[in-house]
């Protein structure tokens, strides 16, 4: 237990500010979030929430606000209390989960303490910086962050081998960007060019407050961008990074060395405690050729401003308000229209989700997900997976040898719900309550060795891969598994005493799109077994292909911001999930229902009620620039294009709301989309 009395100071101060009176959590339908000037044939999505949508601007706080904003926001109250709890408590155990959660808690909150040690936490990184003179320094450095947990240059990530399922590898892939993806770059249109220059001026301004002359910053600046402009024009679109295969190249690594001259992969993995690796995937060998050019033609003062940059990019949240400011200037503001800086309690809770969910979401299910919820969220994912299995064997399109192994890759799906049968051990960290940035990068080490290790041990497949209180869910490919954190079953998604169509049009609906994600664009080309194999006969494949490309059509049919249509391929994979996993859920409910008519409830049957429950899930607020990001750099498509898109396919729709041919809700003929 360190410092531990500083806790009542620190946490008792923002006590006050933890309330659930500002965070409905609203179950069932809202005649009062409709709008009945629409018709539902014309535009479901206003139909369903147009008087929500104005009477719900985004909060200066959010860059966009939605049903998921929503419901983070009441499991941020939540474990906010648990976090002052955590912080007050003097008896914790050393190591426990309380002991770690309120210790780093207390340490973010001590603004005062961080704000007067300034730049003295990294004060050392940047002299270290200072004294680079050779390349080979460049890399050094590179390799010392990278076994910190600190991004810098390129990407390296630790994960299951796509072709063999045994084992664990290190992947090194394209990165090193400080703005969202290469389009940001290399895009000649008058947004893009303007948000550059944003981008410029907001390196000078970072530079300048760490000690650079403001000639210098500006010149520093133009470097930076010049050389992460290179890098990006060597990167893979999100076009053609959809394809797993683009990004899996498992060499040796003397091979590698013997394609990057200027880097020294052998060196770079013994850095990291890797001495027994001798292949890992070098996923994008046209990034690392002009990774390695760059190495050897760019000048080290244009090496030392961007290392002087990355660190401060990377550090910038954790520092004194003046570098908090800036950052959240351009990443907030600037790119996504965010107006202020959500409070500090807040902040501090989502970097201990983001950096050890697992500690505080321990604390956080033993108090907020009953046992009873976790039994009905398995009846629904078995009842979604029967409805699955159904329409599989039904494919009139599919051929026998396919469809066989398309039932065997679903005989094996294997659902998580809740949260971990076994929590990761965080025991042996000790945290500082003076030292909060000390806190971060011993935390951001320890993950880190923690991933490293994974390389040559059996693989665990009982590991999340996000804690239990976050509002999301995921399809892991390569173990063919569908998980479904706490954080996301409550309403209006999962609602213990609500209807089975409510259930099924939220969180059924989402159960059947991350099953879909098995034969979306790139999950299907991952077998049973979860290996990167194309296990379709070319005829089937080429018969799906068609099939998915109507889809690519009618995305690129809307228009979310004046002159920016949603881009169908990079969204492709979420919206066949969107597409199945409605007709699946439509299909289970039919199922759980039997003959039985449920009676109307509010006016709505329960077809209808299945319909609007998805509609409600969806409704979101952005500011444009928010908007423009999410297209630009996001796989998933605003809510209208979510709601409007997948019903307008559906037969089931048309008839449960007496839609007539004409109506646009209705997708006819060659426009209609049928994959599943």
């Amino acid at each position: 237990m360190i410092l531990r009395p500083l806790a009542a100071a620190c946490a008792l101060a923002s006590l006050a500010s933890l309330s659930l009176a500002d965070t409905p959590n609203p179950s069932g339908l809202s005649g009062a979030n409709m709008d009945s000037s629409v018709a539902a044939c014309q535009d479901f999505y206003q139909f369903a929430n147009g008087n929500w949508l104005k009477t719900n601007p985004v909060p200066s706080a959010y860059p966009s606000w939605g049903t998921f904003d929503e419901i983070e926001k009441r499991n941020n109250v939540r474990l906010g209390v648990i976090a002052e709890r955590a912080a007050a408590n003097s008896d914790a155990a050393d190591g426990s989960p309380e002991d770690l959660v309120g210790d780093f808690y207390a340490s973010y909150l001590n603004a005062e303490r961080i704000e007067k040690a300034g730049l003295k936490p990294i004060a050392a990184d940047l002299k270290r910086i200072d004294e680079l003179r050779r390349p080979r320094e460049v890399r050094a450095l590179i390799a010392e962050w990278h076994a910190q947990g600190m991004p810098a240059l390129f990407a390296l990530g630790v994960r299951q081998d796509l072709k063999d399922p045994t084992r664990v590898i290190a992947y090194a892939g394209q990165g090193g960007l400080g703005l969202p993806n290469r389009d940001y770059y290399v895009k000649q249109d008058a947004e893009t060019v303007a948000m550059r220059a944003a981008y410029a001026s907001h390196i000078a301004r970072t530079l300048a407050l760490a000690g650079i002359t403001e000639t210098q910053a500006t010149r520093q600046a133009t470097l930076i961008l010049g050389l992460e402009s290179k890098l990006a024009a060597a990167s893979l679109t999100r076009e053609v990074l959809r394809d797993p295969n683009k990004s899996y190249n498992v060499i040796s690594v003397a091979a590698a060395d013997q394609q990057m001259k200027q880097f020294e992969w052998r060196g770079y993995f013994d850095a990291l405690g890797l001495k027994r690796v001798e292949d890992f995937s070098f996923s994008h060998p046209q990034f690392f050729k002009a990774m390695d050019t760059a190495l050897k033609a760019e000048s080290m003062d244009t090496w030392r401003a961007y290392l002087r940059f990355n660190l401060l990019r990377q550090m910038s949240p954790q520092l004194s308000q003046a570098f908090v400011d800036e950052n959240f200037g351009f990443y907030g503001r600037t790119l996504r229209g965010q107006q202020e800086l959500k409070p500090r309690n807040i902040r501090a809770i989502e970097q201990i989700n983001q950096s050890m969910g697992q500690t505080l979401g321990q604390l956080f299910v033993a108090e907020h997900f009953p046992p009873e919820a976790k039994a009905r969220m398995l009846k629904l994912v078995g009842n979604l997976k029967v409805a699955l299995r159904d329409r599989l064997e039904a494919l009139p399109w599919m051929g026998e040898d396919t469809k066989r192994q398309a039932l065997e890759k679903w005989a094996t799906f294997t659902p998580k719900i809740g949260y971990p049968d076994k929590w990761r051990d965080f025991s042996s960290l000790r945290f500082n309550r003076e030292n909060y940035l000390s806190n971060v990068r011993q935390l951001g080490a320890f993950n880190q060795s923690f991933e490293l290790a994974k390389i040559g041990l059996p693989i665990d497949k009982s590991a999340w891969s996000m804690p239990p209180q976050q509002v999301n869910a995921y399809y892991n490919a390569v173990w063919n598994e569908v998980v479904f954190p706490a954080g996301i079953l409550q309403p209006p998604f999962f609602d213990l005493a609500a209807d089975d169509a409510l259930n099924y049009g939220a969180i059924g609906a989402v159960i059947g799109h991350e099953l879909l994600h098995g034969f979306d664009d790139s999950g299907s080309r991952f077998d049973a077994q979860g290996r990167l194999k194309m296990w379709w006969t070319p005829t089937d494949r080429q018969e799906f292909d068609k099939r998915t490309e109507r889809l690519v059509t009618q995305a690129a049919e809307y228009l979310p911001l004046p002159n920016l249509r949603l881009n169908g391929r990079t969204s492709l994979g979420e919206n066949i999930a969107d597409l199945g996993g409605l007709q699946v859920a439509f299909a289970a409910l039919e199922r759980a229902q039997g003959t039985s008519k449920p009676a109307d409830i509010d006016g709505f049957s329960a077809p209808q009620r299945f319909f609007l429950s998805w509609a409600q899930v969806w409704r979101r607020n952005s500011t444009d620039a928010a908007m423009r990001v999410q297209i630009n750099t996001a796989p998933h498509a605003p809510g209208k294009f979510r709601t409007n898109g997948p019903l307008a396919n559906l037969p089931e729709f048309a008839t449960t709301f007496n839609c007539k041919p004409q109506d646009p809700m209705v997708r006819r003929g060659d426009k209609q989309v049928v994959i599943w």
